[in-house]
């Protein structure tokens, strides 16, 4: 499992923003494809969990995001 950690990082370290945007429109695409598959009577769970996943993972990204501009902006005076 480390391995596979360390080759995440290793590729993330060679993206651009270019290739983030495209994994995220990729991992979009999944996620409207999952979302046709779900039954009717199950639908509404599916959206509760994908809000509760959403907030835990956009929290600490943005939180990360904001650090890095405010880094950036410290280090331009």
């Amino acid at each position: 499992m480390k391995w596979l950690f360390e080759s995440a990082d290793a590729y993330l370290k060679k993206c651009d923003w270019k290739d983030m945007a495209l994994l995220k429109f990729c991992l979009f695409a999944m996620g409207v494809l999952a979302g046709i598959k779900v039954p009717e009577k199950s639908k509404k769970s599916v959206k509760n969990w994908a809000v509760v996943v959403f907030v835990i993972t956009y929290i600490p990204l943005m939180a990360k995001y904001l650090g890095v501009i405010q880094d950036k902006i410290c280090n331009e005076d």
